[in-house]
């Protein structure tokens, strides 16, 4: 064996192995509270968030989670709170794309906690944005009241589903909810914001106070059934449309619904018969080193994504730090931005190091970018950038006015911008290649992802500075062993920061995916983008030239 192939197989037990960590670690979450939790709904007769899902969607058709990962290793003082007590994600319910919101009762009674609030407002968002049906599945005890003041009032807090459920419905986008839980206080606008409501009888029940509320209130004694369950919002309040028997029942219904649903005008972007890559995208486990320092080549990456493995290079001898180009990915027609990985020589001669943004890789991008905004291509970011580069001669010449223009240029983009986040995001260059902070439609990671904003070893060098100027400035000394602990101590604490999964548990990438399901991914988030036409026109603004 050669030493390109020992190379090769590094790699890809690198990958396997993050791949199998992610595995495992989703296996426990999609668990939700636990198997007692579990067993307690099923002995209720009713299916978990997950289950209900499953019935829901169309056989044979991909669910695409979103936010599996959230609040990931959070709020452990609370005994955590997996996927942040939703499930989430786009399925096809009688052959269209739908948001699916379900709450998971397993995981404290379906309760809101922050990160609960920031995961609907991003399910509702992409809702928004890509005018997809959304299918609320409603069981849940309201908000988390220990952390209420982090959830409660502000604008990115829970009241804000209210309001979107408002512009959503102004929008003309359908949305159905189907209350198979508790459905109380606050919370119990969602299903009314809705175009329809269901209701799963002896088990769902909507009211803005509960029995014991309304006890404490006023006095009154009354059952959860007499006060607001199915029979009572059907038949005598009129807040509900439909009531079942079962949670199938309900889930059926909502099949019916959605298969009358008429069909809107498309943004109308390219597709063709899709086409296999000609390098299988299963490659994609070997091709990044284990070592993310190292460089390689991002066209090996491009070619076991896009059809056919053809990718038609913009300005290809220019800017070489950053690949532009035309090419299919499932059949869509798409506009690839990428960070080359390998050192490159510049068109002055000089060695530029891989994943660094130079001046003309940026002016390079901005451009690329107004032309696929010009044809109404979407555009699919392939982060593994390390930032802008530094010292003088970039200062000279210009290197912040260029980098300017491509940020202005991501900002002000109006085709949809899809990122996968490959390798390393750090800095600026997360910005410029559409970090979440720019709006793409979806942002994913790989396993192999680190986000932050310098690399760790430089970070922590320059944390470990400042904080021995500041103990010497006290009059300690600092021996080098005990310097060598700081650094170690502050190292592994910004290295836990930087992970894909510290990432996703803040919800700064929607979820973290099997490089070899990434075509999927692309090709599902162009057809869900598809759904609502372009209809601002593209204008950068002012910038420096």
């Amino acid at each position: 064996m050669n030493q390109v192939d020992l190379e090769t197989n590094k790699n890809e037990d690198a990958m396997r192995l993050a791949i199998s960590t992610m595995k495992q670690r989703l296996g426990v979450i999609e668990q939700g509270g636990g198997k007692k939790s579990l067993e307690k709904v099923r002995q209720r007769g009713k299916l978990t968030a997950r289950e209900r899902i499953q019935y829901l969607i169309d056989k044979d058709t991909p669910f695409t989670e979103i936010g599996a990962f959230a609040a990931y290793d959070m709020y452990a003082e609370y005994g955590g709170c997996p996927a942040a007590g939703t499930v989430g994600g786009i399925g096809y319910v009688s052959g269209r794309q739908c948001m699916i919101v379900a709450n998971d009762m397993t995981v404290k009674a379906g309760a809101w906690f922050p990160m609960t609030g920031k995961k609907n407002l991003r399910l509702q968002e992409i809702a928004m944005e890509n005018h997809l049906p959304v299918i609320y599945l409603v069981d849940s005890a309201g908000v988390f009241l220990p952390m209420q003041d982090e959830i409660f009032p502000d604008k990115e807090h829970f009241g804000r589903i209210f309001r979107n459920n408002a512009r959503m419905s102004a929008m003309g986008i359908t949305q159905i909810a189907a209350v198979m839980g508790s459905c109380v206080a606050g919370g119990a606008y969602l299903p009314i914001m809705s175009d329809e409501v269901l209701m799963v009888e002896g088990n769902g029940s909507i009211f803005l106070a509960g029995p014991y509320l309304v006890k404490a209130a006023i006095g009154e004694d009354v059952d959860a059934e007499t006060l607001g369950g199915a029979v009572t919002h059907t038949e005598i309040s009129g807040i509900a449309d439909y009531k079942f028997k079962t949670d199938e029942e309900c889930l059926d219904q909502i099949k019916r619904i959605v298969s009358k649903i008429g069909q809107g005008p498309t943004a109308g972007f390219d597709r063709v018969e899709p086409a296999a890559p000609e390098l299988p995208e299963t490659e994609l486990h070997s091709v990044l080193p284990a070592d993310s320092s190292r460089p390689y080549d991002m066209l090996d990456v491009i070619h076991r994504l896009v059809d056919n493995s053809a990718f038609d290079q913009y300005k290809q001898d220019y800017g070489k730090s950053i690949l532009c180009g035309y090419a299919r990915i499932d059949g869509w027609a798409v506009g690839i931005v990428a960070n080359q990985r390998k050192i490159v020589k510049s068109r002055k001669g000089e060695m530029q190091m891989g994943g660094v943004i130079y001046n003309d890789s940026a002016d390079k991008a901005a451009r690329f970018i107004m032309n696929c905004n010009q044809k109404k291509i979407p555009l699919v970011f392939l982060q593994d950038v390390t930032g802008f580069m530094v010292g003088s001669r970039s200062e000279h010449a210009g290197i912040i006015k260029d980098g300017a223009k491509l940020v202005n240029a991501v900002s002000n983009s109006v085709v949809p911008k899809i990122t996968i986040i490959i390798g390393n995001s750090y800095g600026a260059g997360n910005y410029a290649m559409c970090g979440k902070a720019y709006d793409p439609r979806f942002i994913y990671a790989w396993p192999s992802a680190k986000i932050a904003v310098m690399g760790g070893e430089q970070a922590a060098k320059t944390l470990l500075q400042i904080q021995v100027a500041s103990l010497k400035a006290k009059g300690q000394e600092i021996t080098p062993e005990e310097e060598a602990r700081l650094l170690k101590e502050i190292t592994d604490k910004y290295n836990s920061q930087t992970t894909p999964y510290y990432a996703a548990a803040r919800l700064w990438v929607d979820d973290i995916i099997d490089p070899a399901d990434t075509r999927r991914h692309i090709s599902e988030s162009i057809k869900a983008a598809n759904n609502a036409p372009v209809e601002q026109a593209f204008n950068v603004g002012v910038f420096q030239v």
